[in-house]
Parts: C-alpha cells; sequence; structure tokens
C-alpha cells in the first residue's frame, strides 16, 4: 500500500503515524510534509495547493490512495483534479467542500434542511451589517464567510467589539477575500463539542467526539486560535448524543448536499454548541480537524486505512464501526512567539527523548540550512498524552510539553478542565 498525504501540519503527522500503525509495511508520501513526517514516511517538495503537481507525483509514484489534509486544498480542487485522473483521493470535491469554504452557503444550507444552527444574516456592506448588529444587541457573533485558517470567527461581547470587527473584515480587508461576505450571528450559549463522521456521501460513520479550545490563553480568554488544544472522550458526547446528531444535523445536510447536486464524501467535521434546546451547529469544516485528529487517532483501535480507502473507491461504509481504546487523550500545542497574529519562525527547538504515554506530532517546524529543527509555524508542535483517566493524560501531555524547548514558547495548562470539573477533580494547575 503506497499513500500520498497532502499537507504538512499536526494533523498530516497524526494521520501518517496513524496509517503507519494500521499498515506497518504501507509506504507514506507526503506534499510537502514536515520533519515529524520524514521520521515515517518520505516528503516530497510539493505544495499542497499544487493541483497539477500532486497529480503527476501521485501519477509517478503510482499510489493507491490520496488523503488530503487541510481546507484550502479541498476548497481549491485538488481531489477534482485527482478524480478526474482516476486516482482514488480522500475528500470531498470543491463544491462540497463550500460547506466550510464558505459560511454563507452552509448557513442557507442548513435553514433549508432544518438543521439547528444559530440565527444569522449575511453582509457584504458595512452600513447594513451594523445596523445587524445593532439589532441583534451584544453578545453577537461576526464571522468572515470564508477560510480564515479558524480565526475569523469573533465572538463580540460588546457593541463595539462587533463594530471593530465588522469594520475590520468588511472596511480593511482584515481576512482577504476571505471576509468579503460575512454573517452577523445570534450569540449560542453553551458547551462545544466536536464531532467527525466519515461518510461516502448518505452513509456515515461516526467517530469519538471531542472537545478543543480556541482561546490563546487559560480560562478561555484571549483571541480565536486555530486550536491550543483537545482532549477526548468527552462524558456529555455520550452515544445517545452522537445519534441525536447524526439524525437531526448529519444526516439532514449531507441530504442536502445531494440535493444540490455535490454530495459530500470524505470527513465531516460538526463543531457543534449543546444549548438548552439541544446540540446546535457553529459551524461545519470538510476535514479533519486540528488538534482534535491528534487526541483522536491515538485512541483509535481499529483500522482507519481500511476505511479511507473505501470512501476514495466509492465503496458503501454503511454497517461499518469504529473501536476505542477506552483510555484518554488530550493534546497541548506549543505555539510560537507571537501567535497567532505575528509567530516568529527560526527558534531552534530540543525535542526530549520519547517519553511513555506521550505522543509528539510536528506542526509548524522545518530544518534550518545547518540542519537545525526551527520553528516554521505558530502552532509549532502537538504533544498527546495517554491515560487511564483525562487527568493522567493531561499530566502525560503537559509533563512531555514542559520538556519541550524553543524560545517564546506558549502553552495552556488548563486544557480539560470542563471535563475534570464535571469529574470533581477540578482544574488544578500543574
Amino acid at each position: 500500500m503506497k499513500v500520498l498525504l497532502v499537507g504538512g501540519g499536526g494533523r498530516e503527522h497524526a494521520l501518517a503515524w496513524k496509517i503507519r500503525r494500521d499498515d506497518p509495511a504501507a509506504e507514506v508520501i507526503a506534499a510537502p510534509g514536515n520533519p515529524g513526517i520524514a521520521e515515517v514516511g518520505r516528503c516530497a517538495a510539493v505544495r499542497a495547493t499544487d493541483a497539477e503537481r500532486l497529480v503527476r507525483l501521485a501519477t509517478e509514484e503510482r499510489v493507491d490512495l490520496v488523503v488530503v489534509g487541510p481546507e484550502g486544498p479541498l476548497a481549491g480542487g485538488v481531489v477534482d483534479a485527482l478524480q478526474a485522473a482516476r486516482i482514488p483521493a480522500f475528500g470531498p470535491t470543491a463544491a462540497a467542500a463550500r460547506i466550510e469554504s464558505s459560511k454563507v452557503y452552509a448557513k442557507e444550507l442548513m435553514q433549508r434542511m432544518g438543521v439547528p444552527t444559530a440565527h444569522a444574516e449575511r453582509h457584504t456592506d458595512v452600513v447594513a451589517a451594523l445596523r445587524a448588529v445593532y439589532e441583534y444587541g451584544a453578545p453577537v457573533v461576526i464571522k468572515a464567510s470564508g477560510l480564515a485558517a479558524g480565526k475569523g470567527a469573533i465572538v463580540c461581547q460588546t457593541l463595539g467589539a462587533a463594530e471593530r470587527a465588522v469594520h475590520d473584515m468588511l472596511g480593511e480587508r482584515t481576512f482577504g477575500a476571505a471576509g468579503e461576505e460575512i454573517l452577523v450571528e445570534e450569540f449560542m450559549r453553551g458547551e462545544e463539542l466536536s464531532l467527525f463522521v466519515l461518510t461516502d456521501g448518505t452513509n456515515v460513520v461516526p467517530m469519538l467526539p471531542a472537545q478543543d479550545h480556541k482561546r490563546l490563553l487559560e480560562g478561555d480568554r484571549g483571541p480565536n486560535t486555530g486550536g491550543m488544544g483537545a482532549y477526548a472522550p468527552v462524558s456529555i458526547g455520550d452515544a445517545a448524543l452522537v445519534r441525536r446528531v447524526v439524525s437531526e444535523i448529519i444526516e439532514p445536510t449531507l441530504a442536502g448536499m445531494r440535493e444540490d447536486g455535490h454530495p459530500f464524501t470524505g470527513l465531516l467535521y460538526a463543531g457543534l454548541m449543546l444549548t438548552r434546546d439541544g446540540p446546535k451547529v457553529v459551524e461545519f469544516n470538510c476535514r479533519f480537524g486540528d488538534p482534535e485528529t491528534q487526541a483522536l487517532l491515538p485512541l483509535l483501535e481499529s483500522n482507519l486505512l481500511d476505511v479511507l480507502l473505501a470512501v476514495a473507491n466509492g465503496d458503501d461504509v454503511r454497517g461499518r464501526r469504529l473501536a476505542w481504546s477506552g483510555r484518554a487523550a488530550l493534546t497541548t500545542v506549543l505555539a510560537a512567539e507571537g501567535y497567532p497574529d505575528a509567530p516568529r519562525l527560526g527558534d531552534p527547538i530540543t525535542l526530549p527523548p520519547d517519553e511513555p504515554d506521550a505522543l509528539v506530532f510536528h506542526a509548524g517546524t522545518g530544518r534550518d540550512a545547518a540542519g537545525r529543527l526551527v520553528t516554521a509555524g505558530g502552532r509549532v508542535l502537538a504533544v498527546t498524552g495517554l491515560g487511564d483517566t483525562l487527568r493522567e493524560a493531561r499530566e502525560a501531555s503537559q509533563r512531555a510539553a514542559g520538556r519541550i524547548g524553543f524560545d517564546g514558547r506558549h502553552y495552556r495548562i488548563d486544557l480539560g478542565w470542563r471535563e475534570l470539573q464535571r469529574a470533581g477533580a477540578g482544574a488544578t494547575r500543574n
């Protein structure tokens, strides 16, 4: 088996690790990859968005499967190009990836299909958007419709903050083309949960629910980021809730996309808010989430590669079930100085020897001219700890994270605090 992984972040490193774990004889190629992936496969200097070169690479290497990790290549049509060349590819087409690349499209689809979500209005004009802000009142959420690396949703606690967000997106073009149209959205109260499902377009194979931490600082303060950590399992994400989400949210969404003529195949990620009225959609993503993937895959005992290949080949996944270890995992993200606004690059990284019950996934790392491992992105490393309890998993994760060195590193030490409170253990600082 030869697999081409498109991407070079922590999610792709975790996928490479899992594929090799499922099939130790599998050959993994990553484009462009990173130094961590290079330890379990080989890397090709091809950009993740270069569809033409990716098709050529997949053809020359005679790969059996291409797995596209990031949302950018999916929205850019990499899967379309691979399918046109008759190369099995896991991930949605560009039209189906609009469920993430256009929050306006996703909202309109949900409204049409009766999928529970927050009320929202689409706007391209500053004055009209501000009028909507005043009608909604604070708190209110302002969202860039396009892809913004997980940072395009701003929860505004005051009208002043909402006004600034509208002016930044529509007036100053802070998010570029991603913010040319925005949503002014009702603020939902509750607890967030992430649910991934593998799907052939109709049938779904749910994964274990996870919870991530978007804010930069302890206590869920500071700016939104791509994610500062995640953990699984989550006690509020029980089997009954998963069934309800699949029935009320996932299946109607997939049905609507089939009606629109672009069925979604691949991994559909539902970001949920568990409100007093039940689960509602915060947003959809069209790919494995990061850093939830780094927490989930070490718990997955089933062979993931088999399901990825089945979906890519157009096979029916009805009746498939995934088996989980029964342990807990918590992933701590180590971020660079200046993240998320202006991360500093090029700082040398020191890694400790491998530790029991801890896995280190590379995200924003690279090699300098001298071959040293250095920071090359905002989120540098993701350290997953495993344990029989969440507290044990957090201790393993943060013990290993504390032994990693680079200038200006930052990571949260309160990850999993909600779950620990539910367990009566508190969320004391380590």
